[in-house]
């Protein structure tokens, strides 16, 4: 009774959870917020200059600034706005699901500095003789054309000043309302042009003693609401200046969404596939399994109010297939313990408890990788670090103790007893346990000397690396628009595109691109690439065209040379930074020498993704970046796996290791051991990955390539490079210091 209740327990269990993601799940992710790159909207990064240049910019400068910033968006009623302060003089602003985004970009960027002046420029009265909130939209009583209107604070003081300028005399006598008046502007230069930078200069005939001012000019009801927003929103303590842009179409966001998330879809049910195909029963409950986790994780994030993007879902899915690692592991050591001829409960308590410690430290390294993400990147860099440290958490709950209550209350029911086929093994590879004979472990039946070929892998790989650096001095890295000054266009067309179609747009405009590359089904995407920052004009123009033509708005990046030089600064920081933690850690694990053999193969995989992008030519933009610092967690992820072995396997000799041949041969046995659960690994990862680089967004193709790069360059590194060299390197030194991993033992006192 007692076993069939834990059947039963079982079964509620899982129908709990379905119901509960059934019920709930839909509500959840509508909570969730979208990035730009899935609604639309566009992103702006300021620096920031001091109006009153005698006064520095700080912390409370800009606090002040993203307030004033803060209230005028609010303004334009959108609610999903996110204003960072970045670095010492630095904001970005990101503004998702905004429709006129010229309007948006202005009521920004506008520091709303009102000053009244005469036509010599002279500064009579300014924002702070205004009151506060007074202005407003109206309508001019005799010609019915809008205005705007507003109160000053003395009434006294405006009679001394319209008295000043009326003596001024015809055709003197004007009033020149400016909105941020700069040094160098004129009033004399100013009126000769169509669209002069003053708001409005209204004759002064008879001195006004009076707080209600209007600004008349040629309003439309629109621009005169406009300018009231900007007046009341306070005028900025500082000067704004664009340092980059990108601005995201609402189709290209919704088509991204579409893709992506079909592409994960994709993604887990073919995992899930592969889990049952390859491990039966338990490969059921880790698909179960990967299906709360992606419910926790969509659940936390909306807790965590978080603001989802492209490379946020490409990490929910990464974490997927490092949810499955986590049981790859787990099953392939009970499958280990049900091959030496152990009971199947006595396989799952010690195939547990020994794999523990293994998903410890990977999952503490790739945390380490996703935090120094977090701590450089900047937009949906950062979103991606934060998805993936969630992702790393959650899994580790659902795989370790999900997966293992799961299939737990089989085991322990008894059901499972005489059942080891449904672990994935058959019954010829199952020992007789009373022999006690150490039977060598094997990969698919065959036994192999890995290590023997040590010299081959070194050399192939000395090979690889030499024709490696040759391609990237003669090709070099195609840099994106991150890494470089210049604007980038996207559009979207309904029909397919052709070269000369492109062209020809952009000779209408007046435009020439540096590149033009198409792409989808059909050609139906056109990505242009452009020296030169594009202007606002050019940007207006060349998005107004391209929606009266295609009916889709454009996608538009624009990059100053100083953002592309920070961003490969904060890569190579970002690089150090998670190299130096992870030899502190793996040293602190392990031992040195394990750590610099680690750090060599990862540099090894960074090294061949480098390659292969010069090769191949693909953009290499900021996206890349996070691929190659996941990739340093993913690589040293599993290499560690084998160095856990290898270390296992010392403690077991219990002994220290003082022959070069004994400890070859332990390395070999560690290898082969672990070879399995390292191709299941990287093969159920790379399932998640090639279902983006396949059907997923446009926009996130360049980094699922390097996704599947880094993981196949991973692979081979920790199976075939970095056991090898620190066989070679340790191997030399073991006479005078042996290798020691025995178990410290408990020193007595003297019993009384």
């Amino acid at each position: 009774m007692k076993k069939r209740g834990r059947i039963i327990a079982f079964l509620l269990i899982v129908l709990i959870f379905i119901g509960t993601i059934s019920t709930t799940v839909t509500g959840i992710s509508k909570k969730i917020n979208l990035g730009l790159d899935l609604q639309g909207g566009f992103e702006i990064l300021y620096e920031v200059e001091p109006v009153d240049k005698e006064q520095k910019v700080d912390k409370t400068l800009l606090e002040a600034t993203v307030q004033t910033l803060n209230d005028r968006v609010n303004r334009l009623g959108i609610s999903e706005t996110v204003i960072d302060i970045e670095g010492e003089d630095r904001i970005r602003v990101q503004l998702a699901g905004v429709e006129d985004q010229a309007e948006a970009r202005e009521i920004l960027s506008t520091s709303a500095l009102l000053s009244f002046r005469d036509v010599n420029d002279k500064e009579y009265l300014n924002g702070t003789d205004i009151k506060e909130g007074s202005a407003r939209q109206d309508f001019d009583p005799q010609s019915n054309q809008p205005i705007v209107t507003l109160q000053l604070k003395d009434a006294d003081k405006f009679g001394e000043v319209t008295t000043e300028i009326q003596n001024m005399g015809t055709p003197n006598n004007l009033l020149v309302i400016w909105m941020d008046f700069q040094e160098g502007d004129s009033f004399e230069e100013e009126v000769q042009k169509a669209e002069p930078k003053f708001i409005s200069a209204p004759q002064v005939s008879k001195p006004i003693h009076d707080t209600n001012v209007q600004i008349t000019g040629d309003f439309t009801v629109e621009e005169a609401q406009r300018l009231a927003d900007i007046i009341n929103s306070g005028s900025l303590p500082v000067h704004l200046t664009e340092l980059y842009s990108t601005s995201v179409g609402a189709q290209f966001g919704e088509t991204a969404l579409n893709q992506t998330v079909f592409a994960g879809i994709i993604g887990i049910i073919a995992i899930f596939l592969f889990m049952i195909t390859v491990y039966r029963f338990p490969g059921l409950i880790a698909g179960i399994n990967v299906i709360i986790y992606v419910y926790l994780i969509l659940l936390v994030f909306e807790l965590m109010n978080g603001v989802l993007t492209l490379p946020g879902i490409a990490a929910l899915i990464l974490g997927v297939g490092m949810a499955v690692d986590a049981n790859v592991l787990t099953f392939e050591r009970i499958k280990e313990e049900l091959r030496s001829g152990k009971s199947v409960l006595t396989s799952f308590k010690t195939g547990g408890k020994s794999s523990l410690v293994t998903i410890l430290d990977a999952n503490i390294t790739t945390i380490l990788a996703a935090a120094v993400l977090f701590i450089f990147g900047t937009s949906s860099i950062k979103g991606f670090a934060t998805m993936l440290i969630v992702s790393i958490l959650v899994s580790f709950l659902t795989a370790v103790y999900g997966t293992r209550l799961l299939l737990g209350l089989w085991v322990n029911s008894g059901f499972l007893t005489k059942r080891k086929s449904w672990f994935g093994i058959k019954e010829e590879q199952i020992q007789d346990i009373a022999s006690k004979k150490d039977v060598e472990p094997t990969i698919f039946n065959r036994t192999f000397d890995i290590v023997k070929h040590r010299k081959k892998m070194f050399i192939t790989t000395i090979i690889a690396v030499i024709l490696g650096a040759l391609s990237l001095g003669l090709f070099q890295l195609n840099p994106g628009i991150d890494f470089t000054s210049g604007s980038r266009v996207e559009v979207l067309a309904d029909e397919g595109l052709t070269q000369t179609d492109v062209e020809s747009d952009l000779n209408t405009l007046g435009l020439e691109a540096k590149s033009i590359v198409l792409s989808g089904e059909n050609n139906e995407i056109a990505v242009m690439r452009f020296d030169t920052v594009l202007s606002e004009a050019d940007i207006s123009d060349l998005k107004t065209y391209v929606m009266d033509k295609y009916g889709h708005e454009p996608s538009v990046s624009v990059v100053s040379p100083i953002v592309g030089q920070e961003l490969v600064k904060n890569a190579v920081y970002a690089l150090v930074v998670a190299l130096i933690g992870m030899i502190i850690y793996v040293t602190f694990r392990f031992e040195f020498f394990f750590s610099i053999t680690a750090i060599i193969a990862l540099l090894h995989d960074v090294f061949i993704m480098l390659v292969v992008f010069s090769i191949i030519r693909i953009e290499f933009d900021v996206t890349i970046i996070a691929a190659i610092l996941t990739i340093i967690g993913y690589s040293i992820n599993n290499t560690i796996v084998v160095f856990d072995r290898i270390r296992e396997n010392i403690r077991a000799t219990n002994k220290l290791v003082k022959s070069k041949v004994e400890l070859a041969k332990i390395i070999n046995r560690s290898l082969i051991q672990t070879f399995m659960r390292s191709i299941n690994t990287t093969t159920t990862t790379l399932i998640a990955v090639l279902a983006f680089l396949i059907l997923g967004a446009e926009s996130i193709f360049g980094f699922a390539i390097a996704l599947v790069i880094g993981l196949l360059a991973g692979t081979y590194s920790s199976l075939f490079l970095a056991s090898q060299l620190w066989l070679v390197w340790r191997g030399r030194n073991l006479k005078e210091k042996p290798i020691d991993f025995r178990k410290k033992k408990r020193v007595e006192g003297p019993q009384v």
